[in-house]
């Protein structure tokens, strides 16, 4: 009887961790991470977060703390999202997040890298993302651009190093970046929530920024941010805000839309930032609570997916572990 022959053509480079490790093409490095930060002007101590396992809402002295924690841990670089004590619904007041940016940037000087969230959600009375009609029917672009530009200035002059804006106001792009030219801050950079999906997946965010939609008015982000049915609009978004003068292009959330990612990263040179959301990440928290994943294995996977659709830059609950994770998981 003829022997059949099953020749070993892939095998080879799956032999053991050494040669994996060697030939692969996705190469994770936990200097690409940005740690999400949240401090809240009312706390007196730290508060949990539901469904943020290893997440605190800090104080503005606890918060210093956190990220002495991050640095040994290899953590350079945060996005910050500061909580008023206050809420109104205009005339608002940035001096709390103000002086938590100056605290920072006093305190740890360019040992790190940080990026402030631009938004007034978790300062409106009704938890939306600007300032509403009088009858609360909808969202007025131009007013909340207006502000949103004046806001960015004061976190540049505090020292933040990049602004971050997440309403998706039209135009708000150019707004910032003339206004911090205009202001001699031509140096700060913007990272544009630029793809910013209408989503299920904020749940946990939303109770540690006090920022869920509660209008009698408008009831949801529907109007502002982009339906998960119109790939179009998300790309169309994040090229406009390319042309304005965004630095660097965020998709939020990340691990349900690589598809955006992969789209998005063909049609710029910009770096892409995915941002991989509260519930998203909780999902990962709760499989591993239940035994039913290896919990470093898993936030290992999807941000090696993120990174194989082109995502430059991963931000991430979970990055403050990723140092020790991508070095010591065989994966």
């Amino acid at each position: 009887m003829e022997k059949t022959e099953y020749p070993v053509t892939q095998r080879r480079l799956r032999t053991g961790a050494h040669i994996r490790e060697l030939t692969a093409s996705v190469k994770l490095s936990h200097k690409s991470f940005i740690q999400p930060l949240f401090v809240e002007e009312s706390l007196s101590a730290p508060r949990a977060v539901s469904g943020l396992k290893g997440v605190m809402v800090d104080t503005s002295e606890t918060v210093l703390e956190t990220i002495g924690k991050d640095l040994d841990a290899g953590v350079t670089k945060f996005l910050l999202f500061p909580v008023p004590a206050f809420k109104r619904d205009e005339h608002f007041d940035f001096t709390f997040a103000v002086s938590v940016v100056r605290k920072i940037r006093q305190h740890f000087g360019e040992r790190i890298w940080i990026a402030a969230d631009l938004c007034l959600c978790s300062y409106t009375t009704h938890g939306h993302c600007g300032i509403l009609s009088q009858d609360h029917s909808k969202l007025l672009n131009h007013a909340t651009v207006d502000v949103l530009a004046n806001y960015a200035v004061q976190l540049a002059a505090a020292g933040a190093d990049s602004i971050a804006p997440s309403d998706m106001m039209d135009g708000r792009i150019a707004a910032i970046r003339s206004r911090l030219e205009e202001a001699g801050f031509d140096q700060v950079s913007i990272m544009s929530y630029a793809a910013k999906f209408s989503s299920q997946f904020y749940g946990p965010f939303r109770d540690a920024c006090h920022s869920a939609p509660r209008s009698n008015g408008l009831k949801n982000r529907k109007t502002y941010q982009v339906s998960p049915l119109n790939p179009n609009d998300a790309l169309a978004s994040a090229l406009r805000d390319d042309r304005e003068g965004a630095d660097i292009l965020m998709v939020k959330p990340a691990s349900l839309y690589t598809d955006i990612i992969a789209k998005l990263k063909q049609q710029t040179r910009k770096p892409v930032a995915a941002y991989h959301v509260s519930g998203e990440y909780a999902a990962v928290e709760l499989l591993a609570a239940e035994g039913l994943i290896n919990r470093a294995e898993g936030h290992l996977e999807v941000w090696t997916a993120l990174q194989r659709s082109g995502a430059d830059i991963i931000i991430s609950y979970a990055a403050r572990q990723a140092r020790k994770w991508i070095d010591q998981i065989e994966f």
